[in-house]
């Protein structure tokens, strides 16, 4: 290890990802408290509205709501990393298969200039150094329609979401088994409607990796 390095986790311990303790020797990206309580989403490669599949690794309650929300909105940018890696093992357990190519659920730029990043962007970034698959924007927002946790049932976040991604670089979508990465899947009517726009660009599949699912998302 470097020198550097060794100074950085002196300076900065690695914590864990959901509660923020100091990890100790052996720990990666979790605690083993967290790692052992933590609420896994157990289940298969389940089926949405455009979506082939999705799968995610954990339910968007209590600590991963609270780690979820420092990401996106407390400049966490280094969460991606352990969300990348986690995400990534999950995604090898369901689709042993692979995809053809990896792209990801953008934000708006005018939501990008106020935050300082793109949060799912990061995620790929982190997801695909594991996968060996680099990332491409294949979906550009073109509105920058009100935040979807504003809303309450799936019809007000579907019209919501209507219309505003158009496909970007056709020629990587045609034929291609996608996977789409997003943060969260609440109702699924964000990732529905990027799905929608890359299968009618001539996608085969598009199947959703996210890092937390709404617990009662099919409702």
């Amino acid at each position: 290890m470097k020198i550097g390095s060794l100074i950085a986790d002196w300076l900065f311990p690695p914590k864990c990802v959901l509660c923020r303790r100091v990890l100790k020797n052996g720990e990666i990206d979790l605690c083993s408290d967290c790692r052992a309580e933590a609420p896994v989403f157990s289940q298969g490669n389940l089926k949405l509205q455009f979506l082939d599949s999705y799968a995610a690794v954990w339910y968007y309650e209590e600590k991963v709501r609270e780690s979820l929300l420092r990401y996106k909105f407390g400049n966490r940018r280094s969460y991606a990393q352990n969300y990348g890696r986690l995400l990534a093992m999950k995604l090898l357990e369901i689709y042993p298969d692979g995809f053809d190519v990896l792209t990801y659920v953008p934000i708006s730029r005018l939501r990008r200039l106020k935050r300082g990043y793109d949060q799912v962007e990061l995620l790929a970034n982190a997801v695909g150094r594991e996968l060996g698959l680099e990332p491409k924007q294949l979906l550009k927002k073109i509105r920058n329609n009100p935040p979807q946790s504003g809303l309450g049932d799936y019809a007000h976040r579907r019209a919501n979401v209507l219309g505003i991604y158009t496909a970007l670089e056709c020629e990587q979508i045609k034929g291609k088994r996608i996977l789409l990465l997003d943060d969260i899947l609440t109702t699924g009517a964000t990732a529905g409607e990027a799905s929608r726009v890359l299968l009618t660009a001539g996608a085969k599949e598009v199947h959703c990796g996210v890092v937390a699912v709404a617990r009662n998302h099919k409702k």
